[in-house]
């Protein structure tokens, strides 16, 4: 399954079933763009337990407040809709597939 891109719109729906890790990011953002690439490699190896959506916090200021994010990127791990972990800056992909295993 390939990455999503989500706005205010349709980020609820997206994220209201399953394990859903959420990436709140800026074109902008250098630890966005360093982070983007273990995402995709993530998003390869475990699509079958995850999926992974990337919110432009530029673009949907709406969604960025109602979570309290503050610095990107910052990854919310969704569980049927309820935010059940938070990181914070660029993490490297063992820690995100730890993350990933812990909830799944």
């Amino acid at each position: 399954m390939a990455i999503i891109n989500v706005t205010d719109q349709n980020f609820a729906a997206e994220t209201a079933d399953g394990l859903v890790l959420a990436d709140f990011w800026a074109p902008w953002c250098g630890p966005c763009k360093m982070i983007a690439p273990v995402l995709e490699e993530v998003d390869g190896e475990m699509s079958d337990k995850v999926k992974i959506v990337k919110l432009d916090v530029d673009e949907n200021q709406e969604t960025a407040g109602k979570f309290g994010v503050m610095s990107i990127p910052t990854l919310l791990l969704f569980k049927n809709g309820n935010v059940v972990d938070q990181v914070v800056g660029f993490q490297p992909k063992e820690a995100l597939v730890e993350l990933i295993n812990k909830h799944a």
